[in-house]
């Protein structure tokens, strides 16, 4: 017997913004609270987002507290990490007192409505040794042969300031029911969109259940995998009930990885059941092209997760082109937020506002960029340009995209375009709307000519197609 299951809209499309609400004050050295935070919402929204993305938002512990930039020993006025869950203040149904009360975040989680922005929340399961679980549920967690409880450990990272569920314990049952009430408690709140940290490493049993069990009291809601693993196990998660994932996007930056990457999810078996959400950054992933790369790189990556994926997000400082990682090599932020309070200008000198937001209102305007499974890569002649076009299942609206992939120098070529869907003949004359800038080209034919730079890395192009033609 098959199974289908029928979501809402933003399962599908829609926009991500990623947010530290403790960093969204205007002080430096003293976080935000949420009535604090609301500031941020304004400018979140004029930039075009749909989903307002916060990680974890719950008591941080004090044990094993991290410093700034992962150190081991925190000073006294380190804030950790929101992702070492729970305190004397409570665990995953309380809110970080430095943040406010349960009631402030009603207060923030309506205010974020007023601007259209829908608010997720991260969905972490584990615990600071300061949890309330610890103490009143032990048998929940990995111990070590001495009887301690194992701290996390991702190789080679490592979590000190942690401790992982055990799902697979003695008491896996009343464990199971405790961290699914987790989920219908802020669904009660109004809580709609979770973004799941790390749910390979958990009981694919316990995902298949709870997602089902909490779809029957809300069938409105949307999970998102963050989990950076094997194609198999993605594919296995969304095929136990998770609406969207990650995806391995960050890592794929030149021309013939880009097309065959994509290729895969929008056209094999795949497309049936997984959904991509294109994230340019994470505060774990800032990738050495745009490490390297300079403004154009940002340019670049935000304009092919805007138009190769229906969905897809930044974490915040990239509109700043923040680029500047722990160490040499690494993926990590120098100063990241997981660790310290951040206050920024987020109007400075050298912002990409205006192109995010540009991009997320032809993404509203435009239909065609609101599926994957029309996806299709034309050719070009030079191995730093890639071109694509999207279409509806009607093809009144049809959408080509031609981006440079190289950050530092003019690049310029031919590139193929589907004029078999315009009303002209071989060869034939017709116009294409360049919709970054408003511009209108005259182009001939089926190869026609671009020349960008790293200030204007990409046209994304509107073409009119003739009645009665084939999809691109």
């Amino acid at each position: 017997m098959l199974t289908v299951t029928i979501d809402r809209e933003r399962a599908r499309v829609g926009a991500w913004y990623e947010m530290f609400p403790r960093s969204a004050g205007t002080e430096p050295g003293r976080g935000a609270t949420f009535r604090e935070a609301e500031g941020r919402l304004a400018d979140i929204a004029r930039m075009g987002f749909d989903v307002l993305y916060l990680p974890p938002i719950h008591p941080i512990g004090h044990t094993f507290r991290k410093g700034k930039n992962n150190t081991l020993v925190a000073a006294a006025d380190d804030v950790g990490s929101p992702w070492a869950i729970g305190s004397e203040a409570g665990g995953h149904m309380s809110v970080e007192p430095a943040l406010g009360t349960l009631e402030d975040f009603d207060h923030f989680f309506a205010a974020a409505r007023d601007h259209n922005l829908e608010v997720a929340l991260d969905l972490a399961y584990q615990c600071s040794p300061d949890h309330p679980y610890v103490r009143e549920h032990p048998e929940w967690f990995r111990h070590r042969p001495d009887g301690t409880i194992k701290y996390a450990e991702n190789p080679p990272k490592k979590y000190q300031d942690i401790y992982p569920f055990d799902f697979e314990c003695a008491a896996w049952r009343s464990l199971w029911h405790e961290l699914k009430r987790v989920i219908e408690f802020w669904c009660a709140r109004g809580v709609r969109i979770y973004r799941v940290d790390n749910p390979h490493t958990k009981a694919f049993r316990f995902w298949e259940w709870a997602i089902d069990d909490v779809r029957r009291q809300y069938p409105d809601v949307i999970f998102l995998a963050e989990a950076f693993t094997r194609p198999n196990i993605m594919r296995y998660l969304a095929k136990i009930g998770f609406d969207q994932s990650y995806s391995y996007f960050t890592w794929r930056n030149g021309r013939d990885e880009l097309r065959e990457y994509f290729t895969e999810l929008s056209q094999t078996e795949s497309r049936e059941y997984m959904r991509p959400n294109l994230f340019a950054n994470t505060p774990d992933i800032l990738h050495e092209f745009l490490q390297h790369g300079g403004p154009g790189a940002f340019r670049i990556r935000v304009t092919l997760a805007a138009t190769l994926g229906a969905t897809y997000g930044i974490y915040s400082g990239f509109e700043l082109c923040e680029n500047v990682p722990v160490r040499p090599g690494s993926e990590e932020y120098l100063d990241s937020e997981k660790y310290q309070i951040r206050v920024r200008n987020w109007d400075a000198q050298g912002n990409i506002k205006p192109l995010i937001t540009r991009l997320n209102e032809i993404r509203r305007a435009h239909p065609a960029l609101h599926n994957d499974r029309s996806l299709r890569f034309f050719q070009t002649d030079s191995p730093h340009l890639i071109c694509y076009a999207k279409s509806t299942r009607d093809r009144k609206d049809v959408v080509l995209v031609v981006v440079s992939l190289d950050p530092h120098h003019v690049q310029q070529g031919f590139v193929q375009a589907p004029s078999w869907e315009l009303a002209v003949g071989p060869g034939g004359t017709y116009h294409v709307e360049e919709l970054l800038t408003g511009t209108t080209f005259t182009w001939r034919g089926e190869w026609n000519y671009v020349r960008l730079t790293p200030e204007l890395p990409a046209h994304v192009l509107r073409l009119e197609p003739r009645p009665g033609t084939s999809p691109v």
